[in-house]
């Protein structure tokens, strides 16, 4: 029983210390730190949510493996929605795309939003599914707002672009996708309508030369 007492008694102070150093680190924003100490109070206390906190820190610093070896691959209703969106980021990051539609498909039941439509209709356009992505551009289109914006990442500098504009250019991709022979006007206009939202819309402007491209030929 003393032996027990003693342990009990060096779990509690490390949990204290680890929680300590975890609001240290925080403050400091260093995110090595941040991973280490929520990692060593999993481990001192084993929580799904610090799990899920854990994940989320990883996939923040792109390291999609570690985040999928945090909390699984596995589709559970029980999930939180922390935990479905770390999912279906890392395993869109890996290049999993089916995978990670399910994740996406669940968290747009829990929560649909413009943002999610994106997501979704981006990785059905991927898997071929045009009828999906084109019932995901159109709900994205009907609800989203003038204020709404979406990162890119393809350039070597990451930028912010409408959504709206962003929903027209996966528009514009499904319907060249439809027929590429007989709808290269139609997605031109259609790449137009997004790049006159956003004229420096990185993504727009590569696809549009692609299409005049195709155009000629």
């Amino acid at each position: 029983m003393s032996t027990l007492g003693i342990s009990a008694q060096t779990k509690s102070e490390l949990v204290k210390h680890f929680e300590a150093y975890y609001a240290q680190m925080k403050k400091q924003g260093d995110l090595q730190g941040i991973i280490n100490a929520m990692t060593h109070l999993d481990v001192l206390e084993p929580s799904q949510a610090r799990k899920d906190t854990l994940a989320y820190l990883y996939v923040s610093d792109g390291r999609d493996m570690q985040a999928l070896n945090t909390i699984g691959i596995e589709k559970n209703p029980t999930d939180s929605n922390i935990n479905i969106e770390v999912k279906a980021i890392a395993l869109k990051g890996l290049n999993q795309p089916a995978r990670a539609l399910e994740q996406y498909e669940v968290l747009f039941q829990r929560q649909p939003s413009p943002n999610l439509a994106y997501e979704i209709a981006d990785l059905k356009l991927q898997t071929n599914d045009l009828p999906g992505a084109k019932a995901s551009i159109e709900y994205g289109l009907a609800n989203v707002k003038d204020d709404m914006k979406r990162t890119f990442y393809e350039s070597q500098q990451p930028y912010q672009t409408s959504l709206k504009a962003a929903l027209l250019y996966l528009k514009a991709l499904e319907i060249f996708s439809e027929d590429q022979n007989a709808n290269v006007e139609v997605a031109l206009a259609t790449m137009n309508r997004a790049l006159a939202i956003d004229p420096n819309f990185n993504l727009a402007k590569v696809s549009k030369d692609a299409l005049l491209s195709r155009k000629k030929e």
